[in-house]
């Protein structure tokens, strides 16, 4: 490893509820092999694995392989299944995730997955960033491998996903909302990220009563790693008051930085009652008489 890396504290040692959700690029490393572990990798840059992916990683595109062509929604169970069996995935497949931007498209990309009830999910800690800074191996060649058995259940929209009247009914209960869009996006004063175009919604602001915490403080800027769980604690508990009890529902603009947070609270704090509203701003700031609040 380059010395120039910042070294990351060992996985199981970092306090976390679920700590075998997340695996290193060590493991990656020895599994390369593994005929029972399959890399996804799933990025915010739909061109990036084409210029180079972890050895036997398998594509999956959010916008083409994720979503419904012409309802705005997730594919089927019937076309969920084929996709994961065409990507060679059977029932005891150990699914590995991975991607840019500090891995928050790969937590949406194990969001969906988990709607749909496929186990043994995981994600790569440090993501692709982390895996190129240690001077690690990335190719351009396409694996191809048999067909996958696997059998996928019906999508459960209950569990882990929000709809726009059921964040109404929390705002009117009074119960936590997480906003982890930017700052700027969350005082309304653009509709997108700072590096992003301005567009997607007609009204800025934010869910009534909701908390600002943007959704890359869980991740430690140096190592691309998630923060330990006593960090993660300061972030969401005592600085925003949450507890792992709560009915908590997170929100961004399209659901994929939500997807992030709502991964942290749920694998690594071990919340129980945590939902994606997966509508999110680009939804609410374009329904009429939706109530917004600025501060």
């Amino acid at each position: 490893m380059p010395e120039t890396v910042a070294p990351v504290a060992d996985i199981g040692a970092r306090g976390y509820a679920h700590p075998e959700v997340l695996v290193s690029t060590q493991w990656v490393a020895d599994h390369l092999s593994d005929p029972k572990v399959r890399l996804v990798e799933s990025n915010e840059d739909v061109l990036l694995y084409e210029t180079g992916h972890i050895p036997g990683a398998v594509k999956i595109d959010w916008v083409v392989d994720l979503n419904d062509p012409v309802t705005r929604d997730y594919i089927d169970r019937s076309r969920f299944q084929r996709l994961l069996r065409a990507k060679g995935i059977n029932d005891d497949t150990t699914i590995v995730f991975y991607g840019d931007k500090n891995n928050w498209w790969a937590t949406y990309a194990f969001w969906v997955f988990a709607l749909f009830g496929v186990k043994n999910l995981r994600v790569l800690d440090g993501g692709r960033l982390r895996w190129a800074e240690e001077g690690r191996e990335l190719v351009t060649a396409v694996p191809r491998y048999p067909e996958g058995n696997i059998t996928v259940g019906e999508r459960d929209d209950v569990r882990n996903r929000a709809f726009r009247e059921q964040v109404l009914a929390h705002v009117q209960g009074s119960r936590r909302l997480v906003d982890v869009r930017s700052p700027e996006e969350y005082r309304g004063e653009r509709l997108h990220m700072p590096e992003y175009p301005n567009e997607g919604a007609l009204r800025g602001g934010h869910i009534p009563g909701a908390r600002s915490i943007p959704w890359g403080r869980a991740v430690n800027p140096e190592t691309h790693t998630f923060r330990p769980a006593s960090e993660l604690r300061t972030i969401y508990q005592q600085e925003n008051g949450l507890a792992p009890g709560d009915d908590v529902v997170v929100y961004c603009r399209i659901g994929e930085r939500s997807s992030h947070t709502w991964f942290a609270l749920t694998h690594l704090l071990g919340y129980t009652n945590v939902r994606n509203y997966d509508g999110s701003w680009t939804e609410w700031g374009n329904l009429v008489k939706a109530p917004v609040e600025k501060p």
